[in-house]
């Protein structure tokens, strides 16, 4: 069975679907979403794919990454693959969007609009192997840190995220502490 994307214009906005590989193989933009899971130590929940995904295997990213189904909405989506592939689910919180696009292995472009959330959880994930090889939680400052000595030991739209998801992190901080 084939995977369908929802096509978005550079609004989010819906403009058809198209098959999944298809749109990576002509760079279609399309909507995504990214999960930043964090415990109470602070630190960030990162996966490593799977060897055998079609791209960026063996890469370490966020939490959990995906696309939603047509007729899906994205916060529903991304608790359903949060379970999927981390085996936990958490309340998420909508953080910012981006657009990024990038030249990827076996001649894939990812173009998408991406949504990022974040959630809070502090027990062990208990990954699906069909999705993810490993995992560690990693302190954020150590996270900056690696991404900037050893960028290709990640996927590309963490290093093209994690800049501004410090700067959200830093405002949803302050806001809690506020109210």
């Amino acid at each position: 069975m084939s995977e369908l994307l929802i096509l978005v214009d550079a609004h989010d906005r819906p403009v058809g679907t198209a098959e999944k590989m298809l749109a990576h193989r002509q760079g279609l933009l399309h909507r995504a979403f990214s999960i930043f899971i964090l415990n109470d130590r602070g630190e960030l929940l990162l996966q490593q794919r799977a060897l055998h995904k079609y791209h960026s295997g063996g890469l370490w990213t966020n939490t959990c990454c995906s696309h939603p189904r047509p007729q899906e909405q994205t916060l529903s989506a991304a608790h359903r693959r949060l379970k999927e592939e981390m085996g936990f689910d958490c309340p998420l919180q909508p953080l910012f969007s981006f657009i990024y696009h990038a030249h990827l292995d076996h001649e894939l472009i990812e173009y998408e609009y991406d949504h990022v959330l974040l959630g809070f959880h502090n027990g062990d994930p208990s990954p699906n192997p069909d999705e993810v090889c490993a995992w560690r939680w990693i302190n954020l400052a150590d996270l900056a840190n690696d991404l900037q000595t050893r960028p290709h030991q990640y996927t590309y739209w963490l290093n093209s995220c994690f800049a501004q998801f410090q700067q959200a992190l830093t405002f949803v901080k302050e806001m809690n502490r506020s109210s």
